[in-house]
């Protein structure tokens, strides 16, 4: 496999590619025989895909230059890889599957457990469908771009990472490119959030330790290996806790159906609760980060990237649909409301207490990992674009102040993800669940529903002569998703009007 470096494009209408000080994105890890199989939820945020690439040869200049981006200068370029070897629909299908099941999975059975087990899996399915069609739009704007791209800059391109929020930014214009921008921030911070509430919550019932405590611990022991063990070490430990978490969950749902038993659908459910659980849903389900590396993954082979879409998200619906059923089913024999989470815990099936706990610690780890990575680097490039660090001291210091000055950017960009995430889920009562409905109603809603539609309506304006077919360039299929992410936002203002007036 061959890989290029070449100078980053903020805009594909110039005959000559214009080098800015835009973000720089590490492409897929790979090496020559193997395929990635990786990765959860939120590894992959939407412009700053932060993965590493094993590189073949000694010596070489783009080792070189890999080894200044790892140290994090300022090279105002994308890596692109270019030659015949492209992935494969496999390695992709399993990368969305693991990039999909994560924290959400805990929260869900709360939310749903008001609604029934009838209502709440139609809502799941028709969201599914929802998130379906916007990943299609997606794949088919970014495939769309990098054609584009690929033919003004009159190069042989077969892969490169084109971020949403430069798709948005090119589609729709700067305020586009804002607007992606504001909300991934927010995302990312809530994101945080919940998950340093729910780990403290967890280890509480665990060991006993406050929650508070507990939480600041578990999120500061990953914050350590991405700011420590560096992007590498972190990639390996991340690929064992989700090849592991994924064993466990299907050994639970396994364990709960066997043991368990199943009554089935009885009663037809609460179906006025059924909005409150569409935001959860949504960040049980999306996988819509992931949208650019696909492209560049698969070459921009549009067949071969819907089929991977396709198949790469039936199999976390369906472990959703009977994770939820397992809970709700298990709730109903309660005695009283309480989260089915938490009574799947509480059985005596061979061991399964301990795989809960033990699957949903590995769930958040994942989640905090691929968050960490991806936010922090969006504060250390601000801090490199933005701040003059004074390096001139660097050759004549000790060794831990030449080990502080090389790697400060990072551990400062860390610590303003931490800082104010470790802050409110420690003082705010019940942050997880309010974060989850904040990340999945507004945030994931509008980077991944709001935004695909109005991209795809304003590219098509703008290539009119285009007779290509696909869901981008069917109109009433653009309205319709566009206004039903449109109104669970509005549905979730609604809901948190009415709770901040009761």
């Amino acid at each position: 496999m061959k890989i290029q470096y070449i100078p980053s494009s903020s805009c594909f209408h110039q005959t000559r590619p214009c080098i800015t000080k835009s973000s720089w994105t590490k492409v897929l890890h790979q090496t020559r025989n193997s395929t990635p199989i990786f990765l959860n939820r939120s590894y992959y945020y939407y412009g700053y895909t932060y993965t590493t690439c094993n590189l073949q040869g000694d010596g070489s200049q783009l080792k070189r230059t890999f080894k200044k981006l790892n140290k994090g200068d300022d090279l105002s370029a994308e890596i692109v890889v270019s030659g015949t070897k492209k992935g494969t629909v496999a390695g992709a299908v399993a990368l969305i599957i693991g990039t999909s099941i994560g924290s959400g999975i805990l929260a869900l059975p709360m939310k749903t457990s008001p609604a029934g087990l009838l209502p709440s899996s139609i809502s799941l399915t028709l969201c599914w469908g929802f998130l379906l069609i916007e990943a299609l739009l997606l794949v088919e704007i970014n495939v769309g771009l990098l054609k584009r791209k690929k033919k003004i800059m009159d190069n042989e391109i077969d892969l490169e990472v084109i971020s949403i929020r430069t798709m948005a930014q090119e589609t729709l214009g700067e305020l586009g490119g804002t607007i992606a921008t504001l909300t991934y921030v927010f995302l990312g911070y809530t994101s945080m959030i919940a998950y340093a509430s729910k780990s403290g919550e967890i280890i509480y019932h665990l060991i006993n330790i406050p929650e508070s405590v507990s939480g600041v611990f578990f999120t500061m022991l990953f914050a350590s290996l991405v700011s420590v063990g560096g992007t590498r070490t972190t990639d390996q430990v991340n690929q064992v806790l989700t090849v592991s978490m994924i064993g466990l969950l299907v050994s639970i749902e396994v364990l709960a159906i066997v043991f368990g038993g199943w009554s089935g659908f009885e009663g037809a459910g609460d179906w006025t609760k059924v909005p409150a659980t569409i935001p959860v849903m949504i960040f049980s389900l999306v996988y819509h980060d992931l949208a650019p590396v696909l492209c560049a993954y698969l070459g921009g082979d549009i067949g071969r990237i819907r089929t991977s879409v396709v198949l790469g998200s039936v199999v976390p619906f369906i472990g959703l649909l009977v994770w939820d059923a397992i809970a709700l089913n298990l709730s109903k024999q309660a005695e009283s409301f309480i989260d089915p989470v938490e009574l799947l815990m509480r059985q005596r099936w061979d061991g399964v207490e301990i795989m809960v706990e033990a699957f949903s610690l590995l769930a958040l780890g994942t989640s905090i990992i691929g968050t960490l990575l991806g936010f922090s680097q969006f504060f250390k490039e601000q801090i490199l674009n933005n701040l003059t660090w004074d390096s001139s001291s660097l050759q004549n210091s000790r060794l831990v102040e030449r080990w502080w000055i090389s790697n400060r950017v990072g551990f400062t960009a860390t610590a303003m993800v931490i800082g104010p995430s470790l802050f409110v889920s420690t003082t705010v009562p019940d942050a997880f669940s309010a974060a989850t409905d904040i990340a999945g109603g507004y945030c994931m809603t509008m980077l991944y529903g709001v935004l695909p539609p109005a991209m795809a309506w304003a590219m098509h304006i703008a290539e009119e002569n285009d007779d290509k077919k696909g869901i981008s360039k069917a109109r009433p299929a653009l309205l319709g998703v566009g206004l039903f992410a449109c109104g669970i936002i509005l549905d979730q203002i609604f809901l948190d009007f009415s709770s901040f007036r009761s």
